[in-house]
């Protein structure tokens, strides 16, 4: 045991680096959102394009490597991911941190912000501008919805654990079909609200598919949540992710 214990330190090492030093191969590209120039990490698959396209959008604690790596996995898959950075530049590495962070985004530059990368990637010559669809974690979840309640022509969301809406107004808007994944023990996005939301979502005949998961909490799907990750659940929300993308962006 004393033998194994480091070489398993050892390998798990080697694959936490070439995680990282992957994700690091995406490319950052600029581009306007109103009068400011904004910054993002572009990832293209290998191969001919056009390809479908996503958003990918970050919890609360911003850009970080895990969300570069999940943008990298993505286009692994034929995606041409978009990273985008809500915080202008700033990781947050405590709760309290992101927690100032976040509340100090302002909703109007959030909002144009993520128009402005939808526009970014229908202008993109290797992107299929009916094919662009948006995913996002935490606070990034909410803003995957805020993506498709100001998109119309946006083909495909994905909600992990992120704020919801109950506003028929509001999400008669959506032409998107949405997918959302959500933790049972969640105590800020509860069951309860999980099921209002879907409720109000066919109540207008919009395509939604939802997945609670008993044993999970917030931000199950990120192995730097220690107590809170949950790894199969974590499993199975990505093959869900990729069939509903395929089913959606690739049909």
């Amino acid at each position: 045991m004393k033998k194994v214990l480091p070489l398993a330190i050892v390998v798990i090492a080697v694959v936490l680096l070439a995680a990282s030093a992957f994700a690091a191969d995406g490319r950052t590209v600029s581009y306007k959102s109103g009068d400011e120039t904004v910054q993002a990490v572009l990832y293209t698959p290998a191969g001919k394009g056009p390809f479908p396209a996503l958003i990918v959008i970050h919890e609360w604690w911003g850009l970080n490597d895990w969300v570069k790596d999940e943008a990298s996995k993505l286009s692994d898959q034929g995606y041409v991911a978009l990273a985008i950075d809500l915080y202008r530049g700033k990781v947050a590495t405590t709760p309290e941190i992101a927690h100032e962070i976040m509340r100090g985004v302002p909703e109007d530059r959030a909002k144009r912000d993520l128009h402005a990368a939808f526009e970014f990637l229908a202008s993109q010559p290797n992107v299929k501008k009916d094919r662009i669809g948006s995913i996002g974690w935490c606070m990034g979840g909410g803003y995957s919805l805020d993506v498709a309640l100001q998109e119309p022509t946006l083909a495909a969301t994905v909600i992990n654990y992120g704020h919801l809406a109950t506003d028929s107004a509001a999400l008669a808007k959506i032409n998107a079909p949405i997918l959302g994944m959500f933790g049972a023990q969640d105590h800020g996005i509860t069951p309860d609200d999980v099921h209002k939301f879907e409720g109000a979502m066919k109540q207008l005949g919009k395509k939604i598919d939802v997945k609670i998961y008993d044993d999970a909490g917030h931000g199950f799907e990120n192995p730097n949540n220690k107590e809170g990750y949950r790894a199969e659940d974590t499993a199975d929300a990505w093959k869900r992710t990729l069939d509903f993308l395929a089913a959606t962006l690739k049909r």
